[in-house]
């Protein structure tokens, strides 16, 4: 009778999923985020988060969601379990992506409309610095060792190093037109910048003697789509420094990237203008928001296919899973 107990408890043990983490997307036209269940894939509820809700994250606690409320100049922080606002963060005006000081004590924050960084104290809800960068600023990224920020300026068409000890830029890198997003590699040896116009990812070298260095460009070709529709938006990498996935917009792909060798592998096929890209804890799953399908596709990471589509809410753009 207890072996039979046993094996009982082991079969829902195993039954049951043993982590499972909520997603966070941002539907920038439904001013609203939706929560999937990571487990189950199935919508959990959908909230108010203002007006055009677009850049998104988590603090590494996994307690506070933050929200580019872009329309409302604020970042809005809602408590990640209830989904209550709890307080509202000076963003500078048209805020629309923002990266995070690992240990969550920092906000750097794009001002599209004002072509500033803002850089905000997530404790005291204050603005500790402005940054004058490029052009229409958009994406941000922080270097593995938090020397550096990176700024991406749409018409400046420049990646940006800002110094984080005293918020000058020290370095800039020319890329394609329109620069949309910027993702280190975890180890920080790459860097790469996606170019949405330009139709390229460029490879940058951040530690290169001298300053950084432009190595390389990545293109994309896929039969039967237009060149004009293989728009690089959002990227991520593995852990492993192994594989470069690239949202390819209109294109309604998802590319597969060799880092090794910065080789296109794979084209897999996701909904409706695909914009930004999240992993799993455990980098098991990629879930994709499609602005025009309204709906979010999953990845399988090592099959490299999506399994998968959710239907959200208006315009997704942005997404975030909270951590383990």
């Amino acid at each position: 009778m207890k072996q039979l107990a046993a094996l009982t408890a082991l079969g829902l043990a195993l039954a049951s999923p043993a982590f499972a983490s909520k997603v966070y997307v941002s539907n920038e036209k439904g001013n609203t985020i939706t929560v999937i269940d990571s487990a189950t894939w199935e919508v959990l509820t959908e909230f108010p988060a203002g007006n055009r809700p677009r850049g998104i994250g988590i603090s590494p606690d996994g307690k506070h969601l933050y929200v580019c409320a872009s329309d409302d100049d604020t970042v809005r922080v809602f408590d990640a379990e209830t989904y209550e606002e709890l307080w509202t963060l000076p963003s500078g005006p048209d805020p629309e992506l923002f990266t995070m000081h690992p240990d969550g004590s920092l906000l750097y924050i794009a001002n599209e409309d004002d072509n500033l960084v803002t850089v905000v104290d997530t404790a005291s809800h204050t603005i500790v610095a402005e940054i004058p960068v490029g052009v229409e600023p958009e994406g941000m990224a922080i270097s593995p060792d938090t020397r550096f920020v990176i700024n991406t300026s749409e018409t400046t068409n420049m990646a940006h190093f800002i110094d984080t000890t005293d918020y000058e830029i020290k370095h800039n890198i020319l890329v394609d037109q329109r620069p949309r997003y910027a993702v280190y590699t975890d180890d920080g040896t790459g860097l790469f910048v996606s170019s949405e116009i330009g139709g390229t990812v460029s490879v940058i070298d951040p530690n290169a003697d001298g300053g950084p260095q432009l190595l390389t460009k990545i293109g994309f070709e896929v039969a039967g789509v237009q060149p004009e529709w293989l728009q690089p938006v959002g990227m991520q990498v593995t852990a492993d420094n192994k594989w470069l996935f690239v949202a390819l917009g209109p294109a309604n792909r998802v590319a597969v990237v060799d880092v090794a060798t910065n080789e296109v592998v794979k084209y897999i096929l996701v909904g409706q203008r695909v914009w930004q890209l999240g992993f799993t804890p455990d980098q098991k799953y990629l879930i994709t928001t499609n602005g025009n399908s309204n709906d979010v596709t999953i990845i399988d990471v090592d099959a490299q296919k999506a399994v998968k589509s959710v239907q959200v809410g208006q315009q997704p753009w942005g997404v975030v899973v909270a951590p383990d």
